[in-house]
């Protein structure tokens, strides 16, 4: 998660958030620095943002701009609404009442905190 100004563009901070994703573990030996593959939606469809995710060899699933609906990204991206839905159903994330982005972020770790607490404990997928 990145905590941006309300007027900022989506898109723009697309790259940076791909580029601060932490290493992938997974089987023996060197992990994963990207992922496989990144799906979103017409606000991250940009060519810009698909240029980028050819550079980095990583398979665009991006939603295109000015095109028909019914991509059938809703089928995969419905994991990323729900947790966006867990994570706003924590008052203090729904409100900012925070000055100091220091102190937003912090929440915002917790927040994700206790929504991979809540998957693990509940088993909720």
């Amino acid at each position: 998660m990145r905590l941006t100004g309300a007027n900022r563009n989506e898109s723009l901070e697309a790259m940076a958030l791909v580029d601060d994703i932490p290493p992938i573990r997974g089987r023996r030996g060197r992990p994963r620095r990207k992922p496989k593959a990144l799906y979103g939606d017409r606000q991250y469809g940009t060519p810009r943002n698909q240029e980028e995710l050819k550079r980095r060899r990583i398979e665009d699933h991006l939603a295109r701009q000015r095109t028909p609906h019914g991509s059938g990204l809703g089928k995969v991206r419905w994991v990323v609404e729900r947790t966006i839905s867990w994570v706003k159903g924590l008052r203090r994330m729904r409100v900012r009442y925070d000055r100091l982005g220091v102190i937003r972020d912090a929440f915002t770790t917790l927040a994700a905190s206790v929504v991979c607490f809540r998957i693990l404990h509940d088993g909720v997928i």
